[in-house]
């Protein structure tokens, strides 16, 4: 019998959003393939997953870029074969905080989301959907499940986001393009805009979270659960889960 696998990039410290989606479907039996910077934190949410009894595996990168993410999707198809696997979910969780007003940016800091953004969630797309389409036979939620986590960022600009909001904007373009086209294979495609902050173990530290709000013992009641936000994203994605 093959067996299912979910691959998530972006991770952070495994406390958030991404972490949350990987715990969830390694609790619903499919083998976690993690993408991620920062071994440590990698490799500590791989380990929390299998001593829950659940199936990991890291694969982390120096940087998120194109090539980055092609040389992972190779080492995931390394690890888990076609005969023995099928790649059902991807989730691109990856994303580059960038606030500041207009006149400040620089090129550089174009340059680097951009890759970060938008070269890198082409690349994981390309990656993703290959996968998909190597499936044989649709199961009850497709060939395959490909899902972008956004921000209100990427419907609204506002003050010092213009830089963060277009890649942003380009990442939710990317995704409703792929569902028109790869929809007609049997291949689901999906944008999750995340409308607030998130409570994890870094709430405002981390390089995503804007510098707008109350920054001081933010508590927990006013930031959005991780694992209610891969419940209900993994629900609207199709796959029903406990």
């Amino acid at each position: 019998m093959v067996s299912s696998v979910a691959i998530v990039a972006g991770l952070g410290n495994g406390s958030g959003t991404g972490g949350a989606a990987a715990r969830l479907f390694a609790k619903e039996g499919y083998a976690v393939a993690l993408i991620s910077r920062g071994s440590e934190s990698l490799n500590a949410l791989a380990s929390s997953i299998k001593e829950s009894g659940g199936k990991a595996n890291t694969f982390p990168v120096a940087a998120y870029g194109p090539d980055e993410i092609a040389a992972a999707f190779s080492a995931i198809h390394e690890q888990y074969p076609s005969s023995e696997y099928a790649i059902r979910v991807a989730i691109f969780n990856i994303g580059q905080g960038l606030w500041k007003p207009f006149l400040q940016l620089t090129a550089e800091d174009i340059r680097e989301s951009n890759k970060i953004n938008i070269e890198s969630s082409f690349a994981f797309a390309r990656g993703a959907i290959l996968a998909f389409q190597e499936n044989e036979g649709a199961t009850s939620t497709g060939k395959g499940t490909l899902v972008f986590t956004g921000a209100t960022a990427s419907t609204r600009g506002n003050v010092t986001t213009s830089g963060f909001a277009a890649g942003k904007f380009a990442i939710r373009a990317l995704a409703q393009s792929l569902a028109k086209e790869f929809g007609k294979q049997d291949i689901h495609v999906a944008h999750a805009i995340i409308d607030g902050g998130i409570a994890t173990g870094n709430v405002r530290g981390d390089r995503n979270s804007p510098p707008s709000g109350p920054v001081e013992n933010p508590t927990p009641e006013s930031k959005l659960s991780p694992e209610s936000i891969a419940t209900v994203g993994a629900f609207h994605a199709g796959f029903h889960t406990c």
